[in-house]
């Protein structure tokens, strides 16, 4: 038998290929991982007073978080399939974190000098961002997980993606315990925790999504 024969043959038997979807992977392994970042910061932490959720400071990290995950939940979903453009869902990633960037310089600008310090540094700048990157990473084995499902040819990128994404729910894990309320220490220094996540999926990703 010809090789060209052999191949139509093999074609007309594959059938249809599996349809992936890449919400039923990412999403329970999102939420999976989220839970047990929340666990964890309950666990340790506690929650923050309950008197704090009548103020804005625990819903701006909320929505950021819950907004930059979202962004990055549509980049994994783009640069897992191959030939597909990742730009736009780049873009709404740097859109939500220069929103969040402009809300804090406001807010820097329109604080007393004396209190301008306090706000940016808070009491915690030392751990958020290793506290974050520290909970990304139960989220970080079930989007690699999910990831692994699709055919990324960009392993870089998509480990950075996934790692994005696994930094954007630990924050909203951490936003539980965090009682830091103003939003320029929200832009920076939650920035760069979720940041140093990108980072570590970017440096795993050719390690663990090879295929």
């Amino acid at each position: 038998m010809k090789t060209v024969e052999l191949i139509e043959l093999l074609s007309k038997e594959a059938g249809p290929a599996v349809q992936v979807s890449m919400a039923r992977r990412l999403v329970p392994a999102g939420m999976l991982g989220g839970l047990v970042a929340a666990i964890l910061v309950l666990a340790v932490l506690g929650l923050i007073p309950q008197s704090m959720f009548f103020e804005p400071g625990p819903w701006i990290k909320i929505a950021y978080a819950s907004a930059l995950a979202f962004a990055a939940a549509s980049l994994v979903a783009r640069v897992g399939k191959p030939g597909s453009s990742g730009r736009q869902a780049v873009l709404a990633v740097f859109g939500v974190v220069g929103v969040m960037a402009m809300a804090g310089v406001i807010s820097y600008l329109g604080t007393p000098e004396s209190e301008r310090a306090p706000s940016l540094m808070g009491h915690s700048w030392l751990v958020c961002p290793w506290a974050i990157l520290s909970l990304s990473v139960p989220v970080m084995a079930g989007s690699f997980w999910a990831m692994r499902g699709l055919a990324p040819t960009d392993l870089t990128l998509a480990g950075a993606a996934c790692g994005v994404f696994s930094g954007a729910v630990a924050a909203l894990a951490y936003a539980l315990a965090c009682t830091e309320p103003a939003a320029p220490f929200i832009a920076v220094w939650y920035t760069l925790g979720i940041a140093l996540s990108g980072a570590l999926g970017a440096f795993l990703g050719p390690k663990f999504l090879r295929w």
